[in-house]
């Protein structure tokens, strides 16, 4: 699995919130936080920053967290900003305050910034980048958000974040592959290599083909690319068997079923109404997840 380049991404968070305070002087620049005098603010009057990048959290990994709090307290302050006299909106630190929450205590310390909504998303986005072991799925994830909701261009946000060009675009390229092969790369199943060398597969069905090649037989990053060749051939895409198209209404609610369970699904559907629908799992974790899902819904 690719991992991130935390030394990169230290280069691009201070590239970022230094435009910020070019953008505002009243900001102090991260490498200067230190200097700034830390709050101690009740949690009871923290609000959960909206512009969270990330809505799931290991809750075993806070546990640890939080057991590491009482012991030693959190050492590492929080960063907010104040909305009215005693209320305060997280910029950074979700993970932490989830778990002094824990933890029982009742106040935490906090380094108080000026933020608008804008440079609230992009410090929440590219703080989530710099702190967390991303897949290379969310990293692109957060990319794209930053590029639609901050209104950057691929050019702008390379500079933002200390990254070429190429490698914003690269990332957020994934998101253009079927959800089940984004979910070989959240879990590890395959690399950014071998994602982006899927991405030179025009088909999907050719793609999940080749993605199954590659989990059946491990193939190596290398391996993949010659596969890909293969499947770009014109004879090689006349071989695959082409499922006759589902009605509109019918195809979103696979495509939506897929995406939400980051798996294949698959309908089969006669002109009567009958007709069955598929779902497939590699484990019996992804089983319980798939059925853990209806059970919520």
């Amino acid at each position: 699995m690719a991992k991130v380049d935390k030394k990169e991404l230290g280069k691009g968070i201070r590239a970022l919130l230094g435009n910020v305070d070019q953008r505002n002087p009243s900001i102090p620049a991260v490498e200067e936080e230190s200097a700034t005098p830390v709050s101690q603010i009740p949690v009871s009057a923290i609000e959960i920053n909206p512009f969270q990048p990330r809505n799931q959290f290991d809750e075993d990994a806070l546990k640890e967290l939080a057991e590491s709090i009482v012991t030693f307290g959190l050492i590492q302050p929080v960063t907010l900003r104040k909305l009215d006299g005693k209320t305060y909106q997280l910029i950074a630190g979700e993970r932490r305050l989830r778990a002094a929450k824990l933890a029982g205590l009742e106040s935490i310390p906090a380094f108080i910034r000026e933020a608008n909504d804008q440079e609230m998303l992009e410090m929440a986005l590219v703080e989530n980048i710099q702190r967390q072991e991303l897949n290379a799925v969310e990293v692109a994830i957060s990319y794209q958000r930053l590029v639609d909701e901050c209104q950057l261009t691929h050019e702008s946000l390379s500079d933002r974040i200390g990254k070429n060009r190429s490698t914003v675009t690269n990332y957020i390229r994934l998101l253009k592959l079927p959800p089940v092969v984004q979910q070989a790369i959240k879990t590890g199943r395959i690399s950014m290599g071998h994602a982006r060398s899927l991405l030179s597969i025009q088909n999907q069905e050719a793609q999940l083909l080749a993605l199954k090649r590659i989990l059946e037989d491990d193939l190596s990053v290398r391996a993949t690319e010659k596969l890909v060749r293969e499947f770009s051939k014109p004879e090689k895409s006349r071989l695959i068997i082409r499922k006759p198209n589902l009605p509109p209404a019918y195809q979103h609610t696979v495509d939506h079923l897929s995406k939400e369970l980051g798996t294949k699904v698959e309908m089969k559907r006669k002109n009567s109404g009958k007709g069955t629908l598929t779902f497939h799992f590699e484990s019996d974790e992804d089983l319980n997840e798939i059925l853990d899902y209806f059970e919520s819904n």
